[in-house]
């Protein structure tokens, strides 16, 4: 704790002095967001305030010439209902890199680019945080202690590549991500593949945007990766987005499919949700999401067999 609040109060000080910014170059970002809900567990009820991904960050580059640049990235969550600092302080993003025309080489903490370029891609509501995100994507590559390398762009394709090394002097086995991203106009491609020892996954994605109308979704195979020796599954997500306006109006559906190795461990997600932008920076929200577990499945809920729910209305800011 008392490590925690040095580091909050060198936070402080940077923030309090303008020269150290000017000198540096550094940007202050964040997000708070936050929602009032009715959660439903099985057949037990709760209203609450709940955070969802609430953070803020520094970040910067550094010309160095010849097309050569040296940059950071700094990011802590924080409970937005409570006002609690995360554990691990800067436990979001904590890298350092240098990049140009060659691509870009990463060290540090920070999250799967495998991710980014499938489940993320198509969380087009509340990005895909709080009770309305996805119950179901097998995240499987760490996210600390890790070196990456990024490529150019070509023709619209960019691929990263990362390995997270598992430090340990006897055992452990260090983790491997790999992503790709490939738009070409209105129609994005995406592929993630990570693995660690066995546990595995890969997924393929589409989004396609025609006017107002952005359709898309995400297709994942995992081994092991929710239940220890539960084998392969298959899941898929659909989503779709109608912008009018302020006003956002989004669906998707996903589906859960039943582990190898275990009986009805299947379960279904659907969400409906409206977003009004007060803003570019601010917006008001309202969602239904639900889960349908059966027998052995506990996604969201946390016990097996019981299924999950959640009326939301919520604040989300940008800075």
């Amino acid at each position: 704790m008392q490590k925690t609040n040095r580091l909050a109060l060198a936070v402080l000080a940077l923030l309090g002095s303008t020269a150290a910014f000017a000198q540096s170059s550094v940007t202050l970002y964040g997000r708070v967001n936050t929602t009032v809900e009715r959660q439903e567990v099985g057949d037990v009820k709760t209203t609450g305030l709940y955070n969802n991904s609430s953070r803020f960050g520094f970040k910067g580059t550094e010309d160095l010439g010849g097309g050569l640049k040296a940059g950071f990235q700094l990011e802590s969550g924080f409970n937005s209902d409570t006002g609690a600092s995360a554990a691990t302080f800067f436990g979001r993003q904590s890298e350092v890199n240098l990049s140009g025309n060659f691509g870009a080489v990463r060290l540090g903490r920070f999250t799967a680019e495998s991710y980014y370029a499938t489940a993320d891609y198509v969380s087009m509501h509340n990005h895909d945080t709080g009770s309305s995100s996805d119950a179901f994507y097998a995240y499987v590559m760490p996210d600390a202690n890790k070196i990456a390398y990024r490529t150019p762009t070509f023709g619209g394709l960019t691929v990263d590549a990362a390995v997270a090394l598992h430090e340990q002097a006897v055992g452990g086995k260090n983790a491997f991500d790999l992503a790709a991203n490939y738009n070409m106009g209105p129609l994005a491609l995406g592929a993630g593949y990570s693995k660690q020892g066995d546990v595995n996954q890969f997924a393929v994605r589409a989004l396609y945007t025609f006017g107002a109308f952005a359709v898309g979704g995400y297709i994942q195979r995992d081994e092991d990766a929710y239940v220890l020796n539960g084998g392969k599954r298959n899941t898929f997500r659909l989503a779709g987005a109608y912008n009018l306006g302020a006003s956002e109006f989004h669906v998707n559906v996903g589906r859960a499919g039943e582990y190898k190795n275990v009986n009805d461990s299947d379960a279904t997600q659907y969400t409906l949700g409206y977003n009004y932008n007060l803003s570019k920076r601010t917006k008001v929200y309202g969602y239904y999401t639900h889960v349908n577990n059966s027998r052995n499945a506990a996604y969201m809920s946390n016990v097996a067999g019981a299924d999950f729910s959640s009326v939301a209305v919520g604040i989300r800011h940008n800075f």
